[in-house]
């Protein structure tokens, strides 16, 4: 009798063997099989590396989470929105409503919404940043899978879980995680919309990008003309009718996006709070200006002047992302994706108009490239936080353009296309070795990183060359695997450091400090457990500080010998001060807010809505989190807001609504002088603390 062996599994495209198909019960025990094993069609690794993955990016953005210094000036905002929903909908620093953060409220409302449902505290803060991280991992997988299979998928989630920058501020309270995550999920409506050509998915990647300027403004609009030049090239519908699902789906991208700038300035400026980083109080000028042209050009602004980012990322210019600051936390897989996305595009140059995977290394090449133009070119203010935007892009195009390499050098296709892989490899393998010979000397962590990335690299060359000469596509495989480890040895290295440090609240950044106002244990402002039933004392435990010895609202020195938010400090205070180094426009700047001080003011608040009237938000931040109470930012992030009149506080002190008031000598400004000079010569000052004065109705004339 003659036996019959089983066909052997496929081997598609990617290069890995997959499963032969079952019969499809379709029934509930299939459906969660699945989920942890995969779909039938899937290598057999797939799903369990995936989980694997997961629980990595998981445990990265989790990891020590009592630790985590987040940022108290957008703590502080959730905490005010707990307290009042009119603060929670504009996104108010206090609870009082005076002053808003200087971003839009989405994010706020996200994690809001947590401190609401759980309580307000670090792990319920941190919970959606998590919760967002580890989705965009998953969600880069599923969209990297779909056109390119499983092995560049898998290749593409690790690498995004290993982007220093991008483990560094999910650990944060900082917008950035939740921008990107809104803007994969964008992509993935677009990518299915250009492949079945209907409107509907075009519609809601409107939306999603729509949220994401309702998280980070005019950053969310970077991928827009990769999103409008992929569906005009290669979705799946006539000329005419991409032309007019383009036009509906931008009218709901602008419905989406203008919808709460339009209520806010709608509403008479006296019954809302003032427009933090505005110059005329509106959100429109926010958009164009101090969140929008202000970051491109410099344009002059309270933070934005021009050069005045080069201390956090370095002076602009397109080695920007390659420089000591920037290099560690992006730059690793930068020459691959390069290589990867012209090579990619090349292979794919006689495809029909409508190729997916075409459409697809368009979408990403487009993200790399726009945000990276605008990262490296921007003369405004500038965070190293703010590339973990660019990451998705470079992820991708690692994991789609590294397989698409790899079987055109196993196959020997697309003559001399098919060598770009080794080089690609190299090139990406020495960069990873300058990058870590840049820290050397900054622990072992680094020092096996280096011999990983040197030795995996080296190895991987040779034996992607050995193998195509003798024809050893097994020889390969394994060389492809060690280029693997070369190229996310020196990321991992950097992850692993600043999942198990405290973060940097106000501008986080993985590994060792390397320049600027970054570095690992930096800057940022720290906030004490609560007192007197402040946030300390609700349910959940209140962040906590950075570990790094600070004290309330205190700035870490920077390598230049300044601080993060201006002006020196000492234990058991916070100073008032601007990002530039300017003092808070002569309300409070120069002058210390001591714990006892808060204590004072607690017990003899008497019935005001406000605490306490000081510079800037760094300082109002902190003393809303240490006491629970409102507090009123007079300047804004910088202090030089003019959120506080003369008038405005004169009506405030009437109507019993504020007693006290921090000024300082340091004036700057007609109107801050102008409120510094009343009240010093109508309220009473307050003998023990330095800069304190109390007003009361009958100071008002």
């Amino acid at each position: 009798m003659t036996t019959l062996a089983p066909p052997p599994a496929p081997v598609h495209e990617d290069g890995a063997r997959h499963r032969s198909a079952p019969p499809a019960d379709g029934g509930l025990a299939s459906r969660a099989r699945r989920l942890f094993t995969g779909a039938p069609e899937d290598p057999r690794w797939a799903r369990p590396a995936l989980w694997a993955i997961l629980v990595l990016a998981t445990a990265l953005y989790a990891w020590n989470l009592s630790s985590i210094t987040g940022n108290t000036f957008y703590d502080a905002a959730v905490y005010s929105g707990t307290k009042s929903w009119k603060a929670f909908f504009f996104g108010a620093l206090d609870a009082g409503s005076f002053i808003t953060v200087d971003k839009p409220p989405f994010a706020l409302w996200v994690m809001g919404l947590s401190a609401r449902a759980f309580g307000y505290g670090t792990w319920q803060l941190m919970l959606p940043m998590v919760a967002v991280g580890t989705g965009s991992v998953a969600l880069l997988y599923r969209l990297v899978k779909r056109d390119f299979g499983a092995v560049a998928a898998t290749v593409s989630a690790l690498a995004l879980t290993l982007t220093p920058i991008t483990v560094a501020i999910t650990r944060d309270t900082n917008p950035d995680p939740i921008l990107v995550f809104l803007m994969l999920l964008g992509a993935a409506a677009l990518l299915k919309s250009v492949r079945t050509g209907r409107l509907m998915p075009l519609v809601w990647s409107g939306v999603a990008i729509g949220f994401a300027f309702n998280t980070k403004m005019m950053q969310a609009y970077v991928v827009l003309p990769a999103f409008f030049l992929v569906y005009l090239w290669a979705a799946n519908a006539s000329l005419g009718k991409r032309i007019r699902n383009l036009a509906v789906g931008t009218v709901a991208l602008i419905v989406s996006s203008a919808w709460w700038m339009v209520v806010v300035d709608l509403i008479p400026a006296s019954s809302r709070p003032y427009i933090g980083g505005s110059t005329d109080n509106t959100v429109w000028d926010l958009v164009i200006g101090y969140n929008g042209f202000g970051r491109i050009f410099g344009a002059s602004s309270s933070v934005g002047s021009q050069g005045n980012g080069a201390g956090f990322g370095g002076e602009a210019g397109l080695y920007r992302m390659f420089n000591d600051i920037m290099g560690g936390q992006i730059s690793w897989l930068i020459p691959f994706a390069a290589i990867a996305l012209v090579a990619g595009l090349v292979l794919r140059g006689r495809a029909p108009r409508t190729d997916a995977r075409r459409a697809a290394l368009m979408l990403w090449g487009g993200w790399f490239v726009l945000h990276y133009l605008t990262f490296a070119l921007a003369e405004g203010t500038f965070h190293p936080y703010y590339v973990t935007a660019m990451a998705p892009g470079i992820a991708a195009l690692a994991g789609a353009g590294g397989v698409m390499l790899y079987n055109a050098f196993r196959n020997g296709s697309a003559a001399k296309w098919g060598w770009v892989l080794p080089a690609a490899v190299a090139a990406s393998s020495v960069w990873a070795v300058v990058l870590l010979q840049r820290v050397s000397g900054s622990g072992t962590l680094y020092t096996v990183a280096e011999v990983m990335a040197g030795v995996a690299g080296a190895a991987s060359v040779i034996g992607l060359l050995i193998g195509r000469f003798t024809k050893r596509q097994r020889l390969m495989g394994v060389a492809a695997l060690a280029a693997v480890v070369a190229l996310l040895a020196g990321p991992a290295a950097y992850s692993a450091s600043a999942a198990t440090s405290s973060t940097n609240g106000t501008n986080p950044t993985a590994g060792p400090s390397t320049g600027g106002m970054g570095g690992m244990g930096g800057g940022g402002g720290q906030r004490p457990s609560g007192a007197d039933g402040g946030p300390g004392t609700n349910s959940g435990e209140a962040p906590s500080g950075s570990g790094d010895g600070q004290e309330m609202g205190q700035p870490q020195s920077n390598s230049a010998g300044s601080t993060e938010n201006g002006g020196s400090t000492e234990s058991g205070t916070t100073e008032s001060g601007t990002a530039d180094g300017r003092t808070g426009g002569g309300m409070g700047g120069g002058t210390q807010v001591s714990s006892a001080m808060i204590t004072y003011l607690k017990e003899n608040q008497d019935g005001a809505t406000w605490l306490v009237a000081v510079a800037n938000d760094q300082t109002a931040s902190s003393i809303i989190l240490e006491s629970g109470e409102p507090v009123i930012s007079m300047g804004g992030w910088s202090g030089s807001d003019d959120a506080m009149t003369l008038a405005k506080l004169k009506s405030l002190v009437k109507a019993g609504k504020l007693h006290y008031i921090v000024v300082s000598d340091s004036g700057q400004g007609s109107s801050n002088s102008e409120i510094s000079t009343w009240v010093k010569a109508n309220g009473t000052a307050v003998s023990d603390y330095s800069g304190l004065y109390r007003l009361d109705a009958s100071d008002v004339s």
